[in-house]
This record gives structure tokens, C-alpha cells and sequence, in this order.
């Protein structure tokens, strides 16, 4: 599907023995981990953002080199554009998609989790506040508080001033205080949380797991209309720790449960006969479980077989 971009040894001709890389592929190289990271960050989809990442190439073999004074800065606005526009036509999917909407989970590098900042605005929980914003401010919020661009930048990335990209920011990043996690959560408390789940998998004991749910906890499902999931989210702490016993008892012996980096923190990984079925997110909020997030659609599971890199 990519040819040339997809690795470190696409697009490099070899002259008498010479290998000399091509400028633009070099360029591209460079940068496509950072570029993946803005695009997936504003679609939350890891295949769209693949996508998106091929559409920036074919733009890129295109430009003149010799024009480009930033090309850090030329790259991030052509995948921005690209993403805006994937963005709305993904909206409208979504309207028609079965059941609760997850981001695509991503199995990420060590490093991931020890960049707080990025970590905490990849994981599952900051995605699904982000898509509460329109597909402008989501752009804005994260080329700005994520990236930490510039307002000229941006502005040139989203095709609005830069007064108004500042207008944009502010209304974007009080959208978004006002509804990520409440508090910093340690890896060691989403561990915990985790191992209560955990224990509700292996033991059915669903004390532990009752003792660190929130009572508005709300636990969302997403099969896609392939397999089954809750078809609407479940709240109350009670009725989610019921369920998740039920369903628990229903694949008892048959399901392994690992522990794993997901999108920067503790998540779990359940294998039922031994094949990948659901990715288990948390979001917590004042030490508690406040979201359970599960995702079982098989479409967004395909990054979960190797790590992939963000960066900022």
C-alpha cells in the first residue's frame, strides 16, 4: 500500500555502489512517527490515520524542496488538512456505526508512558473528550496544547487567522478542562484498578472491583455490529460489576487476561481461546474508575500485534 515511505530503506537509489537517500523520503522519515501521532490524536483511529499518512506523502513527492523553509513545520500542515478532511467524512460514519464508538486502542512503546503529557492526551479517555470538540478545535487544541505549535502555524494548518485560531484555543481548551479526568492517575493506581478486573475474570469475586468503581461509573462497549458488546453504555457501579461477573461466568476457563501499554497506559488484553478478543481501558477520576472501556470490534484491534511509536 506505500511503497517508498513505509520504511527507512524505501526510496533510496543506489548509484554505483552508493547508496544515496532520497531528500523527500528522508524528510518524510524523519518526521512520520510525529505525523501519525497529529493524525491519529485528531481522528482516533490508527487505520484512518495510516491513511491520512499515505494522502501527506503524495502531496509531499509532489513539493519543491527548495521552497520549503520548516518542513517539520510544511509536513504537520499538510497531514492537518488531511486529517480535518478524513475527520468529517469519519463523522458521518460514526453516525451509522453500531453501537458505542471506542477509539482504535494502540499497544505503544515504553517511552510512551514515561512522556506524561503525551501519554495522557493519547489515552482512550482524553480521545473521547476530544471528540466532543468540532473537527476545527480538535485541530487547534491539539496542533497547540499537544504539539505546541504556534498560533502562525496553526492558523496556516487550519486556513484561519491567527486571532481567530487564538479565539478557537481558548474556547477548546476550556471545553476540554471542563471534562478530562479529574487529577493525575498514577500507572500504579491504573494497575490496580486493572487487577480488580482482574480478579473479577479469574475469581468472579467482584468485592475488589466494586470497593474502586465510581458509583457513576460508566462502562462503554464497542463490537462495531461484529461481536457482541454492551449495545448502549452501562452506568451505576453495581450494574456494571454484575455484568462484567455474567459475562465472566459465561466464558469461565476459556479466557486469559495480560497486562499491556495501551495508548500510553496500564490496560488488559483478553484472549478467548487463545485468539485476541477485547482491549480493557480505564479512565479514573479522584482514584476511581469512573469509565470501562471495552473494546472488542476486530477492525480496531490490528495495532495491538506490534508497538507503535508516537511522538511529539
Amino acid at each position: 500500500m506505500w511503497g517508498r515511505p513505509l520504511s527507512r530503506t524505501g526510496g533510496v537509489r543506489s548509484l554505483v555502489g552508493v547508496t544515496t537517500p532520497d531528500p523527500a523520503t528522508e524528510a518524510f522519515l524523519t518526521h512520520r512517527n510525529l505525523l501519525f501521532t497529529v493524525a491519529y490524536e485528531m481522528l482516533g483511529s490508527a487505520a484512518d490515520a495510516e491513511d491520512v499518512l499515505q494522502e501527506t506523502w503524495l502531496r509531499w513527492a509532489g513539493v519543491d524542496l527548495g521552497t520549503v523553509r520548516d518542513q517539520r513545520a510544511y509536513l504537520v500542515r499538510i497531514t492537518t488538512r488531511q486529517a480535518l478532511t478524513r475527520l468529517r467524512t469519519l463523522g458521518r460514519r460514526k453516525e451509522s456505526y453500531v453501537g458505542s464508538w471506542l477509539p482504535e486502542p494502540l499497544l505503544t512503546a515504553p517511552d510512551v508512558a514515561e512522556d506524561v503529557e503525551l501519554a495522557e492526551n493519547v489515552s482512550m479517555a482524553m480521545l473521547l473528550v476530544l471528540e466532543t470538540l468540532a473537527p476545527t478545535e480538535r485541530a487547534v487544541f491539539v496542533l497547540r496544547e499537544v504539539f505546541d505549535l504556534g498560533y502562525d502555524e496553526i492558523a496556516d494548518a487550519v486556513g484561519k487567522s491567527p486571532a481567530a485560531v487564538r479565539q478557537i484555543a481558548h474556547r477548546a481548551r476550556n471545553h476540554v478542562a471542563a471534562r478530562r479526568p479529574r487529577g493525575t492517575v498514577s500507572a500504579a493506581q491504573a494497575r490496580s484498578a486493572l487487577e480488580a478486573f482482574r480478579q473479577v475474570i479469574e475469581t468472579g469475586d467482584l468485592q475488589r472491583l466494586l470497593d474502586i468503581l465510581a458509583p457513576d461509573v460508566v462502562m462503554l462497549g464497542d463490537g462495531g455490529g461484529i461481536k457482541q458488546a454492551v449495545p448502549r453504555p452501562i452506568v451505576g457501579a453495581d450494574k456494571v460489576a454484575r455484568l462484567l461477573a455474567a459475562g465472566m461466568a459465561r466464558v469461565a476457563g476459556r479466557m486469559t487476561v495480560r497486562s499491556a501499554q495501551v495508548n500510553g497506559y496500564p490496560a488488559l488484553i483478553l484472549a478467548l481461546d487463545g485468539e485476541l478478543d477485547t482491549v480493557v481501558a480505564v479512565r479514573m477520576d479522584d482514584g476511581l474508575v469512573t469509565g470501562l472501556y471495552a473494546v472488542r470490534n476486530p477492525e480496531k484491534l490490528s495495532h495491538m500485534e506490534r508497538e507503535t511509536v508516537l511522538s511529539r
